[in-house]
This record gives structure tokens, C-alpha cells and sequence, in this order.
């Protein structure tokens, strides 16, 4: 069997543009959705024609143009959602119903891997207001999915470094604190931080292995499962110096989402589930999933501590 040809949707995005690189290095041949709303968003554009200076191929298609879209999906074996769900940026997880309309009509399609990448939304159902659209959505996608019968994989990657890494896991920032750093309770919560090339590095891998089909892939290689307090030591002992230490309650952390705008109380609510309820790591990984640093050990992980070194 040769390898699956990919369609990418949502390539330019954080996750997407990754992917697409991941997809290229695998030897995928690997088309890139190339969207008119794009408009007059140069560097959109310019990234697209960058990947096709690669070898990946652009083909026009709009998610309000259900034909366009069938056509698209009719060139390929697998198709990789990444629109994006975070709401600091753009929200778009429900556009997707539109490409599962258009992956039923096409019916090619040998996996489908929609736009997840975090937390298990299964696992969310309790997951507090107003940061559980993120996971209702997400949920509202796999039903679709699964009642058409479209066979899929569901990434679960857990904490982007890029957004919990180098600022220690602060809020509000994406850069180390110079002097002082809040500790989320103890800060003794396991929790997973992934590199986001190797979350598209595992990503690809999965698409044409049989033991991921209809499964969720957990992202959890062993050494990145780290406490927020052993993120702090490992910078503490890359700058040489420590950092005063303060701790902020359940109580008071949860009471500080009162009157933010409604991104920030997203935010608040999802680090409040990852830092003090320890939901990406609570639960063992049961029938349904697989881990990927252990279906993958030729893939060789970033450390966090190697992660860190860019900020110095």
C-alpha cells in the first residue's frame, strides 16, 4: 500500500501549517485547502504558496461551497481538520459539520482526523460555563462524524508548550517570568506538555496505521508528564536562580474569572481543569485509545527542558 494522500483544512493556522510540513516530511502527497475568503490576508497567502514551493498542492475550496468541498475531498484519502477552537483567537470548531456533509457526500474518505488536539472532550462533560462550548462542540463534530459512519481518529495533545511551557504555565503571558511565578494550588498536578511539531509528527503517523482507526490517540510521552512545579525547577535550573514562589486556592483562582471578558473566563475555566482537577492526566487510557509515544517509540520527543533553552 502506497501512503494516503492528505487534504489539510485549516492549513495556515498554529496546528495546520505544522501538520502540513509533518505530512510533506512523511512523504505524503499533501493538498492544502485553499479558501477565497482569504481575502487580502497576505501572509495567509503567502504561506500557502510556501507550501506549495514544498511540493504540497493548493486546491480552492470554500466551506459555505458544499460542491467545491466534495471535489476537494474526492482528491484525497484522509482529511486533517485543524480550524481553530481557541476563542482569543478564531472560534470556528462548528464549521466543521460542514466538511463531514461534504466527507459523507464524497464517501473516499479512510480516515478523518476533525479539529481537536487538546483535552478529550469526552472526558469533559462535566467541564465548567463558559468554557465547556469548547468541549460540547467538539462533541457535537464526533457525533456527526460517527453517525455518518466516517471512520476517524481523535488527537488528544494535551498543553501546547508554546502556550504553557515558556511562561511557566502563567496566564496572560507567553513569555518566563523574571522574579516571581503563582503556583496553581500545591503546583503538584500531573499535567502533559507536548512540542506542537511532535504533535504533528505523532498526528501523521496515526493516518495510515490500522491500530488508530476509530480510536482517540493520547499524546503522552512519559517525560513530558511534569508538575507545574518541575516546569519551575527545570528554568530554575537552567537560569541558575530561583523564583519567589506564591500559590493561589481552588477558591480564589476560581473567583478571579468574575468579570473578565468571555475568552479569559474560557481560559480560567480550561487552566482550572488542567492544573487543579488534573483532567489530562486523572484517567487511565481505556479500550478506545492508544498512547502514541508507545505506538511511535522511533519518534524522538522534545524534553521540555530542551524546549525551554530558546528562552534564555
Amino acid at each position: 500500500m502506497g501512503k494516503s494522500k492528505v487534504l489539510v483544512v485549516g492549513g495556515t493556522g498554529y496546528v495546520g501549517r505544522r501538520i502540513v510540513r509533518a505530512s510533506l516530511e512523511e512523504g505524503h502527497e499533501t493538498y492544502v485547502l485553499q479558501r477565497p475568503e482569504i481575502g487580502l490576508d497576505i501572509e495567509k497567502l503567502q504561506m500557502l504558496l510556501s507550501f506549495k514551493k514544498q511540493g504540497a498542492h493548493l486546491v480552492e475550496a470554500s466551506v459555505s461551497d458544499h460542491q467545491s468541498l466534495v471535489d476537494a475531498v474526492k482528491l484525497v484519502d484522509v482529511v486533517i481538520c485543524t480550524m481553530s477552537g481557541v476563542h482569543f483567537r478564531s472560534h470556528n470548531l462548528l464549521m466543521q459539520l460542514k466538511l463531514v456533509e461534504a466527507i459523507k457526500a464524497a464517501g473516499n474518505v479512510k480516515r478523518f482526523l476533525p479539529s481537536e488536539f487538546g483535552m478529550d472532550p469526552a472526558l469533559m462533560g462535566h467541564a465548567l460555563e463558559p468554557g465547556r462550548v469548547t468541549f460540547d462542540e467538539k462533541m457535537t463534530v464526533r457525533k456527526a462524524i460517527e453517525d455518518a459512519n466516517i471512520p476517524f481518529t481523535y488527537i488528544s495533545a494535551n498543553c501546547f508548550a508554546g502556550y504553557f511551557v515558556g511562561n511557566l504555565s502563567q496566564m496572560g503571558t507567553l513569555l518566563p517570568p523574571r522574579d516571581k511565578v503563582l503556583l496553581y494550588g500545591d503546583g503538584n498536578v500531573k499535567v502533559v506538555y507536548m512540542d506542537e511539531d511532535d504533535v504533528a509528527t505523532y498526528t501523521i503517523k496515526t493516518i495510515d496505521d490500522p491500530r488508530t482507526l476509530n480510536k482517540t490517540v493520547y499524546l503522552r510521552p512519559p517525560e513530558n508528564i511534569l508538575t507545574q512545579r518541575q516546569l519551575i525547577e527545570k528554568w530554575e535550573k537552567l537560569t541558575g536562580s530561583q523564583l519567589d514562589k506564591s500559590s493561589i486556592n481552588e477558591q480564589d483562582f476560581l473567583a478571579s474569572m468574575k468579570g473578565l471578558d468571555f475568552a479569559s473566563q474560557v481560559g480560567v475555566g480550561h487552566f482550572y481543569h488542567i492544573f487543579y482537577e488534573g483532567c489530562l492526566t486523572n484517567s487511565e487510557i481505556g479500550e478506545g485509545g492508544e498512547e502514541a509515544s508507545e505506538l511511535y517509540p522511533d519518534v524522538k520527543y522534545t524534553r521540555m527542558d530542551e524546549y525551554l533553552k530558546i528562552y534564555l
